[in-house]
């Protein structure tokens, strides 16, 4: 059995992203480690979510525990660096956000939990953090140092597949209707920006199998995810059809044109 350890910004990142690998490979027999580099100060919580008195921090935190523990998630750290905020915001640039954090001493944070646990598996995020937030390129950087500092054999980076959510999308205006009613819903423009391009990503993980409990992960995050959130007013079928497959690039590993997506991150097929 392996050690894997998934590496992401803020607490609801890594349900979303890699709930369903996560649950797999706690099934499988496998220790699964999450590490979170902040907890997510400077997101907006839904009104009234809040009790009184309660930062969001803390209700961040207590999200993560309760999401872990239904993704099988044996252990669960936070680096300790503040939320960066999105793109140009003044936030980017405080004293001990993780996006001004000095790459190799947030490096050598991580490579210690890695060496501690003996790390077979390292999950982290594409060149571009996925979207271009701060934290999520902070990720990239600092998991990659971190995987050299403790010689982790085996490094992936969550991203999405940008062609296969234009497709989705493209299918379902064709259609005559958008895929939901929410003002955060994705649009096709935006699908320039997300994620890889298909050709470079190497492994698909189908997650189908676990869908509602990932969904469940994502709802644990109640006060980032509401009901109102176009994650969650999608029906079932929709959801698994963008939610049901968990995207990774292994660098030096390339996929050739006809070759199939590889479908695990413990063996090489």
């Amino acid at each position: 059995m392996a050690t894997l350890v998934l590496f992401h910004a803020h607490p609801d990142d890594e349900a979303i992203a890699s709930g369903g690998t996560m649950l797999q490979a706690a099934a499988d027999g496998h220790r699964v480690v999450l590490v979170v580099a902040t907890r997510g100060e400077r997101g907006e919580p839904r009104e009234g979510v809040l009790g009184e008195g309660e930062q969001l921090w803390e209700r961040r935190i207590t999200e993560t525990m309760r999401a872990a523990e239904l993704l099988g998630v044996a252990r669960v750290e936070f680096l300790g660096y503040v939320d960066s905020g999105m793109v140009g915001d003044p936030a980017n640039e405080f004293p001990y956000s993780f996006a001004s954090a000095d790459v190799e001493q947030a490096a050598v944070r991580l490579a210690a939990i890695l060496a501690e646990e003996s790390a077979d598996v390292l999950t982290v995020y594409d060149d571009h953090g996925g979207y271009g937030h701060p934290d999520h390129v902070q990720v990239h950087l600092v998991g990659h140092r971190a995987a050299q500092l403790a010689g982790v054999p085996k490094v992936f980076e969550v991203t999405m597949n940008r062609d296969a959510i234009r497709r989705q999308l493209e299918a379902a205006l064709s259609g005559g209707e958008a895929p939901v009613d929410a003002e955060d819903a994705p649009t096709v423009a935006d699908t320039e920006s997300f994620g890889s391009p298909e050709a470079l990503i190497t492994h698909a993980v189908d997650v189908r199998e676990v869908i509602a409990t990932k969904r469940a992960a994502m709802q644990a995050h109640e006060s980032q995810i509401g009901p109102d959130s176009w994650f969650l007013q999608m029906d079932d079928n929709m959801f698994a059809g963008a939610f049901g497959t968990e995207w990774y690039i292994e660098h030096g590993s390339p996929r050739s044109a006809d070759e199939p997506f590889r479908g695990s991150l413990f063996r090489d097929s």
